[in-house]
């Protein structure tokens, strides 16, 4: 991608039409790749700070999450013209579909998970006591696990009565911002920078139940359940691959050298790939380094 420069942020696949969205935060541009042809399609320019970016083929809308501006613009998905700007007020960050009720969650502000419909409509808020990062929503249940690194926990939403009901530590691993679940076996990852550390959580309990030295500077963690792995991507230059013997032992499986600043990723369980950005960095462009996923 040459010409993007500054910091990428997270990610976005769209398996139907091959296209990965990529938030270049420093650029302030998402970029459009066609993974099929591995070449950059369209740049939609304009933003402030991209940071969350979603895709939803049934309405063919793009939602960014902005930083800088705080807002999240809503494009169609073919056109990629702007079709709404919803103010949160600040830092607009991660996002995330509830599918079962067609609701849009947003990480916003100094604590807060905003609530939109797909058509952009903001309907609620969750109050929290630090900026949320990372968060996951269950499948079969209410609940929302929330990485707040500002106050070293993770809040437990109730996403029916919009309140936290629980906060788990992390054990002395502190810097928490990646997350990925395991609902069926009721286990929640977290990697955390300092120091950089694997943790998992029991999701019926909160109790730690297994921990793993990782990659330094990790900004996306991913699970694959049909391969029982897990893959951290980080800026130290590399994403560690974590195997998953049981719910309760792991261990590293291999790691796999990337470039210094590549900390987010994005796994497309679809196509059995790990997509992974790389910043630029002196003469080489930024890029999107491309990895099949062995089964």
């Amino acid at each position: 991608m040459p010409g993007v420069q500054g910091r990428i942020d997270h990610m976005f696949f769209d398996p139907g039409r091959s296209r990965l969205f990529v938030a270049a935060l420093g650029n302030n541009t998402v970029e459009v790749v066609d993974t099929n042809g591995a070449k950059r399609i369209h740049t939609i320019s304009g933003l402030h700070q991209p940071q969350g970016v979603l895709y939803l083929a049934d309405v063919n809308r793009l939602y960014v999450a902005n930083g800088e501006d705080g807002t999240l613009k809503m494009f169609d998905g073919t056109s990629y013209q702007l079709r709404k700007s919803v103010s949160l007020g600040s830092n607009a960050d991660n996002v995330r579909f509830d599918p079962e009720q067609k609701e849009i969650y947003v990480g916003y502000g100094a604590g807060a998970l905003a609530i939109l419909n797909e058509d952009g409509t903001k309907i609620g808020d969750i109050k929290l006591d630090a900026h949320p990062e990372s968060f996951q929503l269950e499948k079969n249940g209410s609940r929302i696990f929330v990485n707040l690194p500002g106050s070293r926990k993770i809040a437990v939403v109730d996403r029916k009565t919009k309140t936290v009901v629980s906060s788990w530590s992390t054990g002395g691993a502190f810097l928490n911002y990646p997350m990925a679940l395991d609902e069926p076996d009721h286990r929640l990852f977290i990697v955390c920078r300092l120091p950089a550390r694997l943790v998992v959580l029991n999701t019926e309990t909160g109790a730690k139940v297994a921990k793993v030295n990782t990659v330094g500077d990790s900004d996306d963690v991913f699970y694959d359940r049909s391969t029982k792995r897990l893959y951290a991507s980080g800026g130290a230059g590399s994403v560690a691959v974590v195997e998953q013997q049981s719910p309760d032992r792991y261990s590293e499986a291999t790691t796999v050298t990337t470039r210094k600043g590549a900390r987010t990723s994005f796994l497309s369980p679809e196509s059995h790939t790990l997509f992974v950005a790389a910043r630029q960095q002196d003469s080489e462009p930024a890029a999107i380094y491309v990895y099949g996923v062995r089964q």
